[in-house]
C-alpha cells in the first residue's frame, strides 16, 4: 500500500466529517418534526461510503440500501439536497418523492437507495452487465446490510455474477444487527457475507469498516480485478452504527459494553489518529472539522428555506415519456 499524503488524508477526513454532521442534523430535523416519514441514520459507516467510493471512477454505478445518505453524499449529492429531500422541499435531491430511503443521484451514477432489503443487488449485477454488454470497464457496487446476506436475492445475484463474470462488487456493511435482532442469533454461519461467497467461487474479504484507508484499499483491489474482466468479488466491512435501526429505536438491545466499545473506534477518530501519526497539525484538523460544521449548517438553512414540493409534480418523471398516457 503506498502511504498516504497528509492532504490525501485530510481530504477523505472532511468528506467523512460532512456525513457525520449531515446525519446529525437529519436526527435534529427530525426530532424537531419537520422530517416526516423515517430515516435510517448512517453515522458510524463513513468510512465504507468515503474510503469505497474513493476507489471508484464518477462513471461507475453504486446501489446503496435504505440507509444510504452516506453513499449518496460520497457520491457527489450535496447535504443540502439531501437535506431537503428529507424535508419535502422542492430541491430535495429526488424533488420530495423519494425522502431518506430512497436517496438517488443519477447524475453521479449513484442509481438509487432501496427500502426492500436485498432488491437492488440484482440491479447491480444487471448494472454490471451492460457494462460487460457495451465494452466498457466500468464497475458496479452493490452496498447492503448484514441481513441481506439471509435474502434469496443475495444468494441468486451472487451465483449469477460468478456465473457470467459480472464487473461487480458487492459490499456487505455489517453493523452487527438486522433491525433489532444480531446477526450471530439467525445465521449458520461467523461471517455472514464472506463465508458465503467461496459457495460461488468469489473472492472475499474481511476489512475493518472503520478504517476508510483500509476499505479503499481493499475496494482498489476488488476494481482492479472488475475493469479486468476478472469477475465478482465481495468485501465485507465490520463496522457499527452510532444510532438505533430507525428513528423510533432506541437501541436498547444492545449492551452498553459493546457500544463503548464501538465508539471508542469511531471512525472519525480512527482518522484522527492517522493524521496526527503523520504529523498533520490538530489545528489543521480542527478547521478540517469546522469546515464541514460550516457547509452542514448552511445547507440546513438554505433547505428551511427551499418551497414546498408542489403536489402537480407527484407523477412526472415516472415514465419514460414523462406521462402515463401512452399505456392507454
Amino acid at each position: 500500500m503506498t502511504a498516504p499524503k497528509p492532504e490525501e488524508l485530510l481530504d477523505l477526513f472532511e468528506r467523512m466529517a460532512v456525513i457525520r454532521a449531515t446525519e446529525k442534523a437529519a436526527y435534529d430535523l427530525f426530532m424537531s418534526g419537520l422530517v416526516k416519514g423515517t430515516t435510517h441514520l448512517a453515522a458510524g459507516h463513513e468510512a465504507v461510503a468515503v474510503g469505497a467510493s474513493a476507489a471508484l471512477r464518477p462513471d461507475d454505478y453504486v446501489f446503496a440500501t435504505y440507509r444510504g445518505h452516506h453513499h449518496a453524499i460520497a457520491r457527489g449529492a450535496t447535504p443540502e439536497e439531501c437535506l431537503a429531500e428529507l424535508m419535502s422541499r422542492a430541491t430535495g435531491v429526488c424533488k420530495a418523492k423519494g425522502g431518506s430511503m430512497h436517496l438517488t443521484k443519477a447524475s453521479r451514477n449513484m442509481l438509487g437507495s432501496y427500502a426492500i432489503v436485498g432488491s437492488h443487488l440484482p440491479m447491480a449485477a444487471g448494472a454490471a452487465w451492460s457494462a460487460m454488454l457495451r465494452g466498457t470497464d466500468q464497475v458496479a457496487v452493490a452496498f447492503f446490510g448484514d441481513g441481506a446476506t439471509n435474502i434469496g436475492a443475495f444468494h441468486e445475484t451472487l451465483n449469477l455474477a460468478a456465473v457470467w463474470k459480472l464487473p461487480v462488487i458487492f459490499v456487505c456493511e455489517n453493523n452487527l444487527y438486522m433491525e433489532y435482532t444480531s446477526i450471530a442469533s439467525v445465521t449458520a454461519v461467523p461471517n455472514p457475507a464472506y463465508d458465503r461467497a467461496s459457495a460461488y467461487g468469489i473472492p472475499a474479504e474481511i476489512v475493518d469498516g472503520n478504517d476508510v484507508l483500509a476499505v479503499r484499499e481493499a475496494m482498489r483491489a476488488a476494481v482492479e480485478r472488475a475493469r479486468a474482466s476478472r469477475g465478482p468479488s465481495l468485501l465485507e466491512a465490520r463496522t457499527y452504527r452510532h444510532y438505533g435501526h430507525s428513528r423510533s429505536d432506541p437501541a436498547k438491545y444492545r449492551p452498553a459494553e459493546e457500544v463503548e466499545e464501538w465508539l471508542r473506534r469511531d471512525p472519525l477518530l480512527v482518522l484522527r489518529d492517522d493524521l496526527r501519526r503523520l504529523g498533520v497539525d490538530d489545528e489543521l484538523i480542527t478547521r478540517a472539522d469546522e469546515e464541514a460544521q460550516r457547509v452542514v449548517a448552511a445547507a440546513v438553512d438554505a433547505a428551511k428555506a427551499a418551497p414546498e414540493a408542489d403536489p402537480a409534480e407527484a407523477l412526472t418523471d415516472v415514465w419514460a415519456d414523462g406521462g402515463a398516457a401512452w399505456r392507454t
